[in-house]
């Protein structure tokens, strides 16, 4: 039997004793790799405890106290992820922010974590806090790790992750019992991490978590998905995530398996495929550009391998799903699949960087049960999961064999989930948040005297005791009709077509459902490029004639389908139109997680919602925006807005 980590009593445990465990136990085993220059460096346990030793001592000698906060700002490096460890080491708490944010983002989060102490990756995140420290003075202590560009660089704040660590060796030396004693003072119930929200609706807060929540969430996940020290995993997706942190630190930690963090944010899928990870996590928007690359590729392939491609993958979605869950499938079948495996399927995984997973999960929004289904079907083990920051990313898993397409399974082990009154789905476990930093008033919103926390999702369970998310249940609202409108389902269906990037759909209290629509600039360029189709960008092609088509086509499939269900038939989209412009997370009109600010969104665009109900065949726009490099301009354009057709209610087969 294969040796794990998980230890079901987490009471005494903290990461950094289990950190010191593997250093112990499987001290050669590796545990962090990192491609740099194209090069693969790895570094095993025994060589991490060193690591975050030093580096934990040099934050003291430093001045870093129990208590105090940590700032970790960059891309998914293994030295951030060690001064996370560190922090924790000292009692201190690791306040990942999200690297690819402006500093006036950051400044926010800065102050109200007050921030004395940062790790950054390099000199664009040195830059930002130079930048912030004209109005935050209290950041003191910054520690860079990438030394490139700051030679010039000599204030007095910053440090070199290397120096530091050579300060945390000689005082080290002087104190050899300092810190086996800090980490024997750290307890289960002592905040591990603070992950700042979204920010949907509001205000970015800072839940915090203990050792024994995120422990909880860990070994409740690891048991439950059989994760040995032989996983592989790819962390790329932002420190700042919940998920990442579960995945990439708090379930690393509890089997022991292997962190590989790849070259650059460009190079990811290509790094995916050199690593092939056995346990694998992406959101939905992640397998949806998967798709839309394949797409892309068959449609320039040639006619046999189109042909080809086009029956094997029919018979996948009959099929490959039943033979992924162990149901019965005809012995021809099978056959047929084998054969579609060898040909199609295989090298198709293989190209993905997916040949080696044996669990697949994504979370962050709702994932088209479409999509969901082609990955199955292929043979990867892709499966949902629901949870919050504030639960630790764990509410909801799906148990092998018994996967659902339309739901995010069943209550996780040790989860307790139940419907309020009016559908809101409430969660009690050992793995929830111990309060927002500073904010009584709002953890007192969502936790109620019972000690369930209130999701603020809708959902309903179906007869087997698998839950479905509905949508957000401030989003969920009613058409004049009475007919309920679920935007974000909507939009998820839309989001599949691989040329449709976003989608933002409006109904409540109105007498129809209408949409805005953003393509997705590398499929539409591909297809339009293939058609002599010419563009100058995404404001001309957007405006194309022929691209309204293609999204036309595309909203009609939508609508056939949404006449085909019982409760949305009356939710199909009868109006829509092409933005001029990406939604942005720099605007304000996506969070970072990339999820739609919808009330901001119907502020800014007022007079093109106005446009789409008023029946108004084009209405002009000029919109403000942020470029890169912090410059602002604008965007104007003409838009068109197009009627669809829409069906007439199916009843559905028993």
């Amino acid at each position: 039997m294969v040796e794990t980590m998980i230890n079901k009593d987490t009471a005494n445990t903290t990461f950094p004793r289990l950190l010191l465990q593997h250093g112990k136990t499987r001290p050669q085993h590796p545990a962090f790799r990192e491609k740099d220059l194209g090069i693969w460096q790895t570094w095993n346990w025994q060589q991490v405890n060193e690591e975050v030793r030093a580096l934990a001592c040099g934050l003291a000698a430093q001045g870093f106290q129990r208590g105090m906060h940590l700032a970790i700002i960059g891309d998914n490096r293994p030295r951030l992820y060690w001064a996370m460890a560190a922090a924790q080491c000292l009692g201190g708490i690791p306040v990942p922010l999200y690297q690819d944010a402006p500093a006036a983002d950051m400044a926010y989060v800065l102050e109200n974590a007050e921030i004395v102490f940062a790790v950054v990756e390099d000199q664009e995140q040195v830059d930002k806090l130079l930048e912030i420290k004209q109005h935050y003075a209290g950041v003191e202590h910054i520690t860079f790790d990438d030394d490139r560009g700051m030679r010039h660089y000599h204030q007095p704040e910053l440090t070199s992750y290397a120096a530091l660590q050579e300060i945390g060796r000689a005082y080290d030396k002087a104190h050899p019992d300092f810190f086996m004693q800090q980490v024997e003072l750290g307890q289960a119930d002592d905040v591990a991490v603070m992950l700042y929200t979204s920010g949907t609706t509001g205000k970015p807060k800072g839940v915090c978590q203990t050792h024994h929540s995120f422990m909880s969430a860990a070994h409740g996940g690891a048991g439950f998905d059989k994760l040995s020290e032989h996983e592989d995993i790819l962390s790329y997706l932002p420190m700042a995530w919940v998920g990442d942190h579960l995945f990439s630190f708090a379930q690393a930690l509890a089997a022991g398996f292997t962190v590989n963090c790849p070259e650059s944010g460009e190079t990811v899928l290509t790094d995916l495929r050199e690593i092939g990870p056995t346990y694998y996590f992406a959101p939905p928007r992640v397998f949806e550009n998967m798709l839309t690359t394949v797409m892309i590729r068959m449609e320039d392939a040639g006619a046999v391998k189109r042909k080809l491609f086009a029956y094997y993958m029919d018979l996948a979605r009959r099929v490959g799903a039943d033979i992924l869950d162990g149901k019965p499938v005809s012995a021809i079948d099978r056959l047929r699949y084998a054969m579609g495996n060898v040909l199609i399927y295989g090298p198709l995984k293989n190209v993905l960087g997916l040949s080696r997973v044996r669990v697949a999960y994504t979370a962050g929004a709702a994932i088209g049960p479409d999509l969901f289904r082609f990955y199955r079907s292929i043979g990867v083990n892709l499966k949902q999961l629901y949870g919050a920051t504030e639960t630790c990313a764990y509410v909801c898993l799906q148990p092998d064999g018994h996967i659902k397409f339309d739901s995010v399974g069943k209550a996780a082990p040790g989860v307790e989930v139940k419907l309020a009154d009016n559908g809101e789905v409430l969660v009690k476990s050992g793995a929830m948040l111990k309060g927002y930093y500073k904010r009584p008033d709002a953890t007192a919103e969502v936790m109620d005297a019972e000690g369930y926390f209130h999701t603020g999702d809708a959902g309903i369970f179906d007869t087997e005791g698998h839950l479905k998310i509905i949508d957000r249940a401030a989003d969920v609202g009613k058409l004049n009709n009475g007919d309920m409108f679920a935007p974000n389902y909507i939009e998820n269906k839309l989001k599949f077509f691989p040329f449709i990037k976003e989608a933002v759909a409006f109904g409540h209290n109105r007498d129809m459902v209408c949409a805005f629509i953003n393509i997705d600039m590398e499929a539409v360029g591909n297809w339009s490029e293939r058609r002599g189709i010419a563009y100058s960008g995404y404001t001309d092609l957007a405006a194309k004639p022929e691209t309204y088509q293609l999204i036309m086509s595309c909203v009609e499939k939508v609508n056939a389908d949404l006449a085909s269900e019982a409760l949305m038939s009356g939710t199909q989209i009868h109006r829509f139109l092409v933005l001029h412009k990406e939604l942005d997370p720099d605007d304000d009109e996506l969070t970072r997680t990339r999820k739609v600010r919808r009330n901001f969104i119907s502020q800014k665009y007022a007079v093109l919602i106005d446009a789409l109900y008023s029946g108004k065949r084009s209405q002009f726009i000029e919109t403000q925006v942020k470029f890169e490099d912090g410059r602002q301009g604008k965007v104007s354009a003409d838009l068109h807005i197009s009627d669809v057709t829409t069906f007439a209610a199916q009843q559905q087969a028993a």
